[in-house]
């Protein structure tokens, strides 16, 4: 199976949170199921403690995704456009962000949307942006995972 993984928070020494879940998480299923190959998207040159084995293959899109514009263009053009070139099986997005117009299966990582009721703790493009994208992303992905029951609920109760 060709898997494509968004890794664009894998950043060498500045790991925080969803990047610490990312990291772990791929380097247990890569390690455990060498028989897939897994292509990690990078919006930046990635360090080499990133490439778990030799089933990984980084490809690097333009541009860094660090900006509410960016970020639609990083996954709605460049993601969109690899997934669809390449012929990718599934995509995994551990930070929940996910191409909508893309026809390839999406796992979908969403931790929480505190956001969704604390917005004014955002930065007002990034608040807008999550608010609107998302339910979107929620509503068109093809699995859902969480990080607990809570977070779960709320995605139920806030999205349906």
């Amino acid at each position: 199976m060709k898997i494509a993984v968004n890794t664009r928070l894998l950043i060498k020494n500045k790991l925080e949170g969803i990047g610490w879940f990312t990291y772990e998480t791929l380097k247990r299923v890569v390690e455990n199921h060498p028989e897939h190959e897994y292509i990690f998207l990078f919006d930046r040159e990635p360090h080499p403690d990133f490439i778990f084995s030799s089933s990984v293959k980084p490809v690097v899109l333009k541009p860094q995704a660090r900006h509410p514009f960016l970020w639609y263009i990083w996954f709605q053009h460049s993601v969109s456009s690899f997934l669809k070139k390449n012929k990718v099986d599934l995509f995994i997005s551990p930070d929940g962000f996910i191409p909508t117009r893309c026809k390839t299966p999406t796992l979908n990582v969403i931790h929480d949307i505190n956001f969704h009721h604390y917005p004014k703790g955002l930065p007002l493009l990034t608040r807008v942006y999550y608010q609107h994208f998302f339910p979107i992303f929620a509503k068109n992905a093809t699995q859902i995972v969480t990080v607990s029951q809570y977070s779960k609920n709320d995605l139920i109760n806030s999205y349906g």
